[in-house]
């Protein structure tokens, strides 16, 4: 078993000049690996390619789940049930939990209020 790692997790780690722990496996959804790629285009021109070169450097160290039709049907639920009960979620944070929860894995967020009101998944510090 392992740990998701949510994109605020990562960027927090970036900041702080940090590395993860090495005794577990780590993973992201596609859609964080997106996320964080997104903020790469985003950023400071200059600093580009080193942060480029950064994410590479994490990247190479996790396995990155694609969304497929598991993760899709425990998608399709969470959020029917979300929907039902008047919550609203973003996209990608549905597609994350959904991700999480058909692995079976925990996820790692600094977003507990967006996380924490998402049925059947389980949320941890690092």
């Amino acid at each position: 078993m392992g740990t998701l790692l949510d994109t605020s997790v990562l960027i927090d780690y970036e900041r702080a000049d940090a590395r993860l722990p090495d005794a577990e496996p780590f993973g992201i959804a596609a859609i964080t690996a997106s996320e964080l790629l997104h903020g790469v285009h985003r950023g400071d021109p200059r600093r580009r390619a080193e942060r480029q070169a950064a994410l590479d450097g994490v990247m190479e160290r996790l396995d990155v789940f694609a969304f497929d039709l598991n993760i899709a049907r425990v998608h399709a639920r969470l959020w029917a049930d979300l929907a039902e009960a008047g919550v609203s979620a973003g996209a990608h944070d549905l597609q994350i939990a959904a991700t999480a929860i058909s692995l079976g894995w925990p996820l790692a967020t600094l977003d507990e209020r967006a996380f924490g009101r998402i049925p059947g998944l389980r949320l941890r510090k690092l």
